[in-house]
């Protein structure tokens, strides 16, 4: 294997340089307390850093309290959830990588349990709310049946974005990643199997592409111009042949929409928006969404879904299918697997001087 490998690279978005093309990507961990980040959210993503990874991703953020996933979620709503995330950037930054977080609200997919724990909902007897979405169409039907949002709300969660963004750069963050993907509400707003709507926010590409466009434009231009954005995407909603959802074609225009507004990267990942989707899962099976988009709205992208060795992220890179690659499962399991890719690749890189012993 050459010891030029594309894996450790450098890459620049903007004037933030990346030490290599590894990046972490957003896991949920359900283990805050009023969406503020506690000392194993440190540990979590701290390791990481410290495992080298060049970019390290805290989870999806909500933007207000009704926008979690669970009880259990992260957000930066508020000024003590700024000043627990300070500690945690901070050591991310001392290791040499660069801190990011995804800021996301869940719409219909909100008030849920901890994955561990039984049941589909939190009700508001349980400390749980109503899940706020572009139509009143629950998830599943267990779930719980989300409010319509009034054409009047919109806006204050478009500015919500704005807000938690500012926050984010006071929290000591370089990267804001916007969360479009996976079911929950930019995604279900550009969805036709969650966007039922029948005013300026549905029916046709444009109005679904609205809402996602509106965000992203208010969090960039609060956003530091030196300073990357980027939008994670499912490519596709895996719908049944004949039942029109969200796809790549759709994902296309999107992304050069995106890029218009000044967005920097697409994270390309897919699924999220109907229970029951049939998707064919394996090593790098989402990879060829980044690889279309990169190519076709000419935008660089970082492709996600079980990439899982050495070898083939220097392969998607090499083939140019994308420009980053973001882990999760992988490093789940090795939070050091950037060190150990570097050893199977033959590149030199730095360890952290406490884990040199370890190095040969």
């Amino acid at each position: 294997m050459p010891k030029d490998a594309k894996l450790f690279s450098p890459f620049t978005l903007r004037d933030l340089t990346f030490k290599n093309r590894i990046f972490v990507s957003p896991m949920c961990q359900y283990s805050a307390e009023n969406g503020v980040p506690n000392n194993w959210h440190l540990v979590h993503l701290g390791s990481r850093a410290v495992g080298g990874a060049a970019m390290v991703m805290a989870e999806a953020t909500a933007v207000r309290a009704e926008g979690r996933i669970s009880p259990a979620d992260l957000g930066l709503w508020n000024e003590e959830q700024v000043e627990a995330f300070k500690p945690i950037t901070q050591f991310i930054r001392e290791q040499g990588a660069i801190a990011a977080v995804q800021l996301a609200h869940a719409g219909r997919k909100a008030s849920t349990p901890k994955p561990w724990e039984t049941g589909s909902k939190v009700t508001e007897k349980e400390g749980g709310w109503i899940p706020e979405a572009p139509s009143a169409i629950p998830f599943s039907a267990q779930g719980l049946v989300p409010r319509e949002l009034p054409k009047s709300e919109i806006s204050g969660i478009v500015k919500d974005f704005a807000a938690a963004a500012k926050r984010a750069e006071q929290a000591g963050f370089q990267v804001v990643e916007l969360h479009a993907a996976h079911g929950y509400l930019m995604h279900e707003f550009l969805s036709p199997l969650a966007n039922k709507r029948t005013d300026e926010y549905g029916g046709s590409l444009e109005n679904r592409m609205r809402f996602t466009l509106e965000v992203a434009r208010a969090v960039r231009d609060v956003w530091p111009a030196k300073w990357p954005v980027l939008v994670r995407i499912s490519a596709t909603d895996w719908a049944p042949s004949g039942v029109k959802g969200w796809d790549l074609e759709q994902s296309i225009i999107l992304a050069k929409e995106l890029k218009k507004i000044g967005i920097d990267m697409i994270d390309c990942s897919s699924g999220g928006t109907l229970e029951k989707a049939e998707i064919p899962v394996g090593p790098g099976y989402q990879t060829r969404f980044a690889a279309e988009i990169r190519k076709a709205a000419d935008i660089p992208t970082t492709a996600v879904g079980i990439i899982i060795d050495a070898i083939q992220a220097e392969f998607i890179l090499r083939e140019n299918m994308a420009d980053s690659v973001s882990l999760a499962r992988e490093l789940l399991r090795d939070p050091y697997f950037p060190l150990r890719a570097a050893k199977e690749l033959g590149v030199e890189v730095k360890w952290p001087k406490q884990y040199e012993r370890a190095k040969r």
